[in-house]
């Protein structure tokens, strides 16, 4: 569990996006672009999205966040809220993990027979693929070891940084023209 602006900031840019817990008024719904700030207070977590990085633009702070609702949705699924004030419970509600590397080999996952049949995965005829919803053993890992130990993208080190060394704006998406997004 990780909350608050700067350990989240510090979160993300040491090992990753992490996962957040939002509120979704209904402007949010109708976001097509800008830095998003909601005025209605709304603090009801009822969705999750990811947070893969974050910046400042013209003095506003933001996060920039990966939505699950499609690429129609935002800026090509993305979208940006203002940092700091705990809009929409942003800075609330989120978790970390250490990703599995499947960018570096473009290693993605293929459903075999095995987890197709699996009687945990509610998989239904007649449904349009949105709606056939795989169990979380599909494409996520209980635990990875690494050989050699935990491997990251080669970008900085592990170390902790204090509050005025962590930068001001950083996105998985594009450190330094390369995506370390996963698939």
């Amino acid at each position: 569990m990780v909350s608050g602006e700067e350990n989240m900031m510090q979160e993300i840019y040491q090992r990753g996006p992490i996962a957040c817990g939002i509120a979704v008024p209904d402007s949010l719904e109708e976001y097509t672009g800008g830095i998003y700030k909601d005025t209605t207070g709304d603090q009801n977590i009822v969705h999750d999205i990811s947070v893969v990085g974050f910046g400042v633009e013209n003095g506003v702070k933001f996060w920039t966040v990966r939505n699950s609702w499609g690429s129609h949705f935002g800026n090509e699924g993305f979208f940006r809220v203002e940092r700091g004030i705990n809009n929409i419970a942003i800075e609330s509600d989120c978790s970390w993990a250490t990703v599995k590397d499947t960018w570096t080999d473009d290693q993605r996952h293929k459903l075999t027979a095995e987890e197709k049949n699996d009687p945990r995965n509610p998989v239904k005829e007649n449904l349009v693929p949105e709606e056939n919803f795989l169990s979380p053993k599909m494409c996520r890992e209980e635990r990875v070891v690494f050989p050699g130990g935990e491997k990251r993208p080669e970008v900085h080190s592990w170390e902790e940084l204090s509050a005025d060394q962590v930068p001001n704006a950083w996105d998985w998406g594009n450190v330094n023209g390369k995506n370390y997004l996963s698939w």
